[in-house]
C-alpha cells in the first residue's frame, strides 16, 4: 500500500499539536533539523557514548575525534538511506533539547533515532514523542519499527509502547509494533508518561 507523501509543514504542525496534548504544554516542538544543528547533533551523539567510552584509556581528544567520526558516519548512513526521513530538532522554548529523525515510506514507517540531552531523559519527553509517532502511523495505518541496542535502557519504554522484538541481530535488535485498529488507538498517556 503507498502512503502519499505529506508536506513537512503538516508533518511537523501535526507532531508540535501531539506534543502539546501530550504535554500539556507547548513548551516543547520540533522543527527541522539545519546544517547549522549539526554541531549539536553531533555533541548528543558523543553524550551517549559517553560510559562506554569511559572504559577506554584513551585522551579525551581521542574521544571526541572518535565521536564526531562515527557521528559523521551515521549521518551520512541516515541521509543515504532514509532520503524522504524528517530530520527534527526537538526544543523546550526554543533550546535545542534532542533530535527525532523518523522514515515513513510505506509500508512501514521506521523511528531512526529518539535522542534527548541527559537533563531530558526519564522525564516523559521522550514517551511523549513516542506516542506522537505511534498515533501518526496509526492513523496512516503503518507498523512502526526501529532498531535499538539491546543494552539501552530505551529498549523499556519501548517494549511498554507495545513494541516487540521482531529480529534479533548482533548489534541491534530490530523492534516492531504493528498499527493499532481505529478502535484501539488511545491518546491520551498512560500514567508515569
Amino acid at each position: 500500500m503507498a502512503v502519499a507523501a505529506i508536506p513537512l509543514s503538516v508533518t511537523l504542525a501535526e507532531f508540535n499539536a501531539g506534543l502539546q496534548r501530550e504535554l500539556q504544554s507547548g513548551q516543547v516542538s520540533l522543527r527541522v533539523e539545519l546544517p547549522a544543528d549539526l554541531p549539536f547533533s553531533a555533541s548528543l551523539f558523543a553524550s551517549t557514548r559517553e560510559a562506554e567510552l569511559a572504559r577506554i584509556d584513551w585522551p579525551d581528544a581521542a574521544k571526541r575525534a572518535f565521536c564526531q567520526q562515527q557521528f559523521e558516519a551515521q549521518h551520512a548512513h541516515y541521509v543515504q538511506h532514509f532520503p524522504n526521513a524528517l530530520f527534527a530538532i526537538a526544543e523546550r522554548e526554543g533550546i535545542a533539547i534532542g533530535r527525532v529523525y523518523l522514515d515513513e515510506t510505506a509500508p512501514e514507517a521506521t523511528l531512526i533515532e529518539i535522542t534527548l540531552v541527559a537533563g531530558e531523559r526519564n522525564a516523559g519527553v521522550g514517551g511523549a514523542l513516542l506516542r506522537v509517532l505511534m498515533q501518526r502511523a496509526d492513523q496512516r495505518g503503518l507498523a512502526l519499527g526501529l532498531h535499538v541496542e539491546p543494552f539501552n535502557p530505551a529498549q523499556r519504554l519501548y517494549e511498554r509502547h507495545g513494541f516487540a522484538l521482531a529480529e534479533a541481530g548482533e548489534i541491534y535488535s530490530y523492534l516492531r509494533r504493528p498499527p493499532a485498529t481505529a478502535a484501539a488507538i488511545v491518546v491520551s498517556a498512560p500514567e508515569g508518561k
